[in-house]
């Protein structure tokens, strides 16, 4: 049986005291590597003066785990630069945010080829390799410089941009040539893979065969779609832990018998939390009948809080809060509860299962498992109702979601309406539906069908 090596900018192995407040998607991949005895390469997530050629490996729990060290250098270059500055504001459509330097180009592929030459060295004829997201796309062209045969896949979990958008991107060619050095890649959406698509045949000049394949620069490949999910049914149980039950009565307390509408989200300029912001006070400017019956929680911990774009936008969501809440608030009751700080996943769970609405209006996202989250979560006999942005890849798969364009304000204000005035009847049917979605399309599925594709490519590719 072949060994799974799974490469990713970070390492996320949940120890045994962790596993619980662990990322689903850690759990499933570390369960994957112990299935098929793997390895887990990546970045150490240490920063040193000087990188070493040394690989640092230890194993746990019958998985190995291999990482290595990245220079201040690489740091900002690589890292910061052109994957965080340049990659994520590309793929995300917003242009406007992304920097491009021919420096951050360089340490980009320098970075890839290291990972590549400290992966090397571990592999085994007959192992399958996974590459994980837009840090490492050049990882895979090394390897195969360095004749390497096996089978390697590559999954993007964020968007894939549309070729106009793309083809800002100064050399963008030679990163989709580099995608061309694996034999699968897989998308969360059809948008995105359809993206993928026109841009071979428009910029690259390749081609689509009859089942499906794509050639271009000398490689034909295969591309397909695996929406990822989450462990449903753990999340189901787990708001119900003594934890979210603390936290969904202590919501529920607070809220003194008011509707709870609800947003959890990184803080990022892809999440479109001021277009959200907008669309609550307007909401309350329209319908001053729900002044004091309502209160939107906004949970949004930094992500990168030494960051120019990011320190504004934290700024800006203060502001208009502060705004709102001077504008609308009385003696005993504030319209905005904005919260910068992160809450562990069981206490998220408990403040799902106590919202009556799950705001998630994202600009672009790859698939936002919040949307997810928040319905497996939910109360079968009493569940709220999700208001999704129809530019989050889950708005592919959760149909039953008031889907909404997080551009038109005016939009969103009456899916609020719709969502707070909804029948009990209305909201259990729509819950039904997303949840066997939900269910049906875990995580554990994502996992399976990616691997048993990549299994199913011939060694030394189609």
């Amino acid at each position: 049986m072949s060994r799974l090596i799974v490469v990713s900018n970070r390492v996320a192995v949940p120890g045994p005291k962790d596993k619980a407040s662990a990322g689903g998607l850690a759990v499933a991949i570390y369960a994957a590597l112990k299935k098929y005895e793997g390895i887990w390469f990546g970045w150490s997530g240490k920063v040193v003066e000087s990188v070493s050629t040394a690989i640092h490996t230890e194993h746990v729990d019958g998985v190995t785990i291999a990482t290595t060290d990245l220079s201040h250098e690489d740091y900002d270059e690589y890292y910061n630069g052109f994957a965080n500055s340049t990659l994520w504001p590309l793929f995300h459509y917003r242009i406007d945010h992304a920097a491009f330097d021919r420096r951050f180009d360089k340490r980009y592929y320098r970075v890839n080829a290291r990972f590549a030459y400290g992966l090397a060295p571990l592999l085994e004829e007959d192992d399958l390799i996974w590459v994980h997201d837009f840090q490492l796309i050049a990882c895979a062209e090394e390897l195969r410089r360095m004749g390497i045969e096996q089978r390697i896949g590559f999954f993007l979990h964020i968007p894939f941009p549309a070729p106009q958008v793309l083809a800002t991107l100064p050399n963008h060619q030679a990163l989709v040539r580099a995608l061309f050095a694996y034999d699968l890649i897989g998308f969360q959406t059809a948008t995105d893979l359809v993206a993928f698509q026109d841009y071979v045949i428009y910029e690259a000049a390749g081609s689509i065969g009859e089942d499906g394949r794509l050639t271009a620069f000398g490689r034909t490949i295969c591309a397909g779609v695996y929406p990822i999910g989450i462990d449903a049914d753990e999340m189901a149980e787990m708001s119900w832990s003594a934890e979210a039950v603390r936290h969904f009565e202590r919501m529920t307390r607070s809220m003194a018998g008011r509707k709870l509408i609800l947003g959890v989200d990184r803080l990022d300029y892809t999440k479109g939390l001021p277009e959200r912001v907008a669309a609550f006070e307007r909401f309350l400017e329209n319908n001053p009948g729900n002044r004091g019956q309502v209160t939107f929680l906004q949970i949004a911990p930094s992500s990168r809080g030494d960051v120019k774009d990011y320190i504004e936008i934290r700024e800006e969501l203060e502001s208009a809060a502060g705004r709102i809440n001077s504008r609308f608030a009385d003696v005993d009751w504030v319209p905005i509860r904005y919260v910068n700080r992160s809450y562990p996943r069981r206490s998220l769970a408990g403040l799902y299962r106590a919202s009556q609405v799950g705001l998630v209006t994202p600009l672009r996202d790859g698939m936002n498992l919040v949307a997810k989250e928040f319905v497996a979560a939910q109360d079968p006999e009493d569940p709220g109702v999700l208001i999704l942005s129809q530019f989050a890849g889950a708005a592919e798969q959760l149909h039953s979601a008031l889907i909404v364009n997080p551009y038109d304000i005016d939009n969103v204000v009456d899916a609020l309406n719709k969502a707070l005035h909804m029948p009990l009847e209305e909201r259990t049917e729509r819950w039904r539906g997303m949840m066997a979605t939900v269910t049906r399309d875990n995580v554990s599925a994502w996992r399976d069908s990616f691997v048993g594709d990549l299994l199913k490519v011939p060694v030394g590719g189609v």
